[in-house]
């Protein structure tokens, strides 16, 4: 296939992972508000669409560590790959949406790099120490965001503990469209500059641009992918997140999505990638074990845990498959 064609393939492509990634993950932004009935499931999708827009157009922090941090020399990366890591993630992310699985776009993105970086030039191609840094980043983030939502919880049931339950739900309710606000903006600073990564990694590799600098028409391109990936809703995985893990109030509610937006706006502002689906799952266990610890179903999120843990070697093994089936073309 033509150079030319190629990136246009890696461009729609990584346009298209925006999307699914969009509707994906739309649960994250909405479903606890949803869940508590603090807005209209048409008013939610409307603003977290509006919203990520917004925030994927803030910064390019994340994207330039995605697209310079995985592998150690993009010239060596041809476009074919890229194509590849794309399809691998894309086809992942597909499956655990249909299966009702809130896994990682995050993670599958990682893993069908490595994957295909892998079986094209060899492991030794791959940036091993950034590949760790991103790795940890999003391994670490769940685990920091149950336990600052731990925290959070615990401090707004002392704050408002002499409040009936009526009244605080009657309130939070309110409230939750700040933080689901919040929450919605959040997610477009750091989950559509992943694609933004990809494509200056292959416009990079092309030759087509000499710095890891991230041009306009990227950013827009990915924000309004995301956008209206998300204005197709994520419903098959927004039960999962807003009742399966733990049933929230309002004040759960809230909690969890403020947490999960601060925890999110740090990692970017670190210029670091997180899954957002682990930040808000580690939000919701550690809120609902500051309520009560056998509250929690730890069932559906050891079943959560499963497909985070296998997420990028699978994905990575079906880049590689793929990768497979195109250099034979």
């Amino acid at each position: 296939m033509p150079e030319h064609w190629l990136i246009w393939a890696v461009v729609l492509l990584a346009v298209l992972f925006d999307y699914v990634n969009g509707f994906h993950d739309t649960a994250n932004a909405i479903a606890t508000s949803v869940s508590t009935r603090a807005i209209t499931p048409r008013h939610a999708i409307i603003m977290a669409a509006t919203l990520n827009f917004a925030g994927a157009m803030i910064s390019t922090g994340v994207a330039k560590t995605i697209g310079g941090d995985l592998v150690l020399n993009p010239s060596q990366i041809s476009l074919e790959v890229i194509v590849a890591a794309l399809i691998g993630s894309i086809i992942w992310n597909i499956t655990t949406w249909y299966y009702r699985i809130p896994s990682s776009s995050s993670h599958s993105l990682v893993g069908g790099v490595i994957g295909a970086v892998s079986i094209s030039v060899g492991p030794a191609a791959l940036d091993i120490t950034g590949i760790s840094k991103i790795i940890m980043s999003l391994i670490l983030s769940p685990i920091v965001a149950l336990a600052t939502g731990y925290f959070v919880m615990i401090g707004l049931l002392w704050i408002f503990r002499n409040f009936s339950p009526i009244t605080l739900n009657r309130q939070f309710r309110k409230m939750q469209l700040v933080s689901a606000s919040l929450m919605a903006f959040s997610h477009g600073s750091n989950d559509a500059q992943k694609a933004m990564g990809i494509i200056a990694l292959a416009l990079l590799s092309g030759g087509y641009i000499e710095t890891m600098e991230i041009p306009i028409w990227v950013k827009i391109a990915c924000a309004t992918s995301m956008a209206l990936g998300t204005s197709a809703g994520g419903w098959r995985i927004i039960s999962t997140m807003g009742t399966k893990i733990f049933k929230m109030e309002s004040i759960n509610g809230f909690a969890a999505d403020l947490n999960s937006s601060i925890v999110i706006f740090t990692a970017t502002f670190l210029h670091l990638p997180v899954s957002t689906t682990h930040v808000v799952s580690g939000s919701i266990m550690g809120i609902g074990s500051a309520e009560r610890v056998r509250a929690v179903h730890w069932g559906v999120a050891r079943s959560m845990l499963l497909a985070w843990v296998i997420t990028i070697p699978i994905s990575a093994c079906i880049s590689a498959v793929i990768y497979l089936g195109l250099s034979l073309l």
